[in-house]
């Protein structure tokens, strides 16, 4: 068997807002919570709806917060239905002070897309038009 990704693991600043950040921005609901036998630590597991058994962010509080650079293009891939809703996306993130890149178009297979900040540093795109999600252009993606 081939390995298959399943899950990240995130430690973060404040747990809490990063749980709130991802729900409200990414759609994404808690799945799982338990404590940490070790610290009793919070431990909570989100995932997409209708995706909790493919793939999940684990939240795991302690860390130490996340600086990237500007020319720092790490990021999570979220995709959207339309450009109108990632439009709407970046008024809603430039309205909490969290968006980082406004709306653009790039070539194939980058699409249309905005970055946002999540509240432990993290940069986030929401897109449309890639290879993956809604909009992708359904082509040879081997280029």
């Amino acid at each position: 068997m081939r390995p298959a990704l399943t899950h990240i693991a995130l430690h973060v600043r404040d747990l809490d807002a990063c749980i709130a950040f991802y729900r409200e921005f990414c759609g994404m609901k808690t799945v799982h919570e338990r404590s940490d036998p070790k610290d009793g630590h919070r431990i909570v597991w989100l995932a997409e709806p209708g995706k909790e058994n493919d793939f999940i962010i684990v939240m795991i509080p302690g860390g130490p917060g996340r600086s990237q650079g500007e020319r720092d293009y790490s990021h999570f891939g979220f995709a959207l239905e339309s450009r109108a809703a990632v439009d709407a996306m970046a008024a809603k993130a430039a309205a909490a002070g969290r968006l980082i890149w406004p709306p653009r178009q790039e070539p194939f297979p980058v699409g249309y897309y905005c970055g946002v900040r999540d509240p432990d540093g993290n940069f986030v795109e929401f897109s449309y038009g890639q290879p993956l999600g809604p909009g992708a252009e359904r082509s040879d993606h081997t280029q």
